[in-house]
């Protein structure tokens, strides 16, 4: 019982807590890793099969079906990045998280689909979305600028 008191107390706990969030963060880590190669090797195998078809069309939805892909890419390396930087830094990065979020968005805009014009409450929140990040972000890079500036004096 007294073994038990001690790891509540609140060092040892939270210690206890630590370890436990950096182990699902090295897991996670680990499997994204491995989602990551298979699909990029998948991408490419399938890139270069379309390449050598004469049969496909990379204008219009061909062209965007490939973008929509490599940037699915470019958002779980970003996931990544963050898995990574939390594990070095122990702090979950503000700015890189936005930066997905903006990727992410950004890659919805590219993919609508045709007449996506006719869905004026899709494209209202994907401009409200696309607002609300990029101030974000600005705001996160002025005050993190602000301490650059304060550090330097």
């Amino acid at each position: 019982m007294p073994r038990l008191q001690r790891i509540f107390q609140d060092k040892p706990f939270l210690h206890l807590i630590d370890q436990g969030e950096r182990l699902v963060a090295k897991l996670l880590a680990v499997m994204l890793f491995l989602v990551l190669v298979v699909a990029a090797l998948k991408f490419s195998v399938q890139l270069a099969f379309q390449l050598v078809n004469p049969a496909v069309r990379w204008e219009g939805e061909g062209l965007i079906a490939v973008l929509g892909d490599l940037l699915n890419l470019l958002i779980a390396i970003e996931v990544l990045q963050n898995i990574t930087s939390y594990l070095r830094r122990h702090v979950v990065q503000i700015e890189l998280v936005l930066l997905t979020a903006i990727t992410a968005v950004a890659r919805k805009v590219i993919v609508l689909p045709p007449y996506a014009e006719n869905k004026p409450l899709l494209v209202v929140g994907l401009g409200v979305a696309v607002l609300c990040l990029a101030a974000a972000f600005w705001m996160v890079r002025q005050v993190h600028e602000r301490e650059v500036r304060e550090l330097e004096h």
